[in-house]
């Protein structure tokens, strides 16, 4: 998997994110609470998927705390300003998969009638 895969995608599970970044599970779990950047969606199961957002917001914070040593205080900082690539002009809202589940039920309920 490389950036390839990571253009022609919308959603990582934590198993991708950690193939395509090279960071541990465990550091984007914690990333994830520390910088407050990284939002996965929560499927109803609990498992999480990662946007290209959260996929290139890992990649920043990782380039800042190894490639140029930066602590977690010092990477924060320096992501204050940063304006992550989308891809499109505007980045989508995200999106509750129960909210979607909710509406499609009901719908099919009225569709019945």
């Amino acid at each position: 998997m490389g950036l390839e895969e990571l253009e022609n995608r919308e959603y990582f599970s934590i198993g991708d994110v950690k193939r395509l970044t090279g960071v541990p599970e465990y550091s984007v779990r914690y990333w994830e609470a520390e910088f407050g950047l990284i939002r996965p969606i929560r499927l109803e199961s609990g498992h999480r998927r990662y946007t290209k957002q959260d996929v290139y917001t890992i990649l920043k914070i990782k380039d800042l705390i190894y490639k140029h040593k930066l602590t977690l205080e010092g990477a924060k900082k320096q992501l204050r300003n940063y304006h992550l690539p989308t891809g499109e002009s505007e980045s989508r809202p995200r999106t509750d998969i129960k909210l979607l589940t909710e509406l499609k039920e009901a719908l099919e309920e009225l569709l019945k009638e």
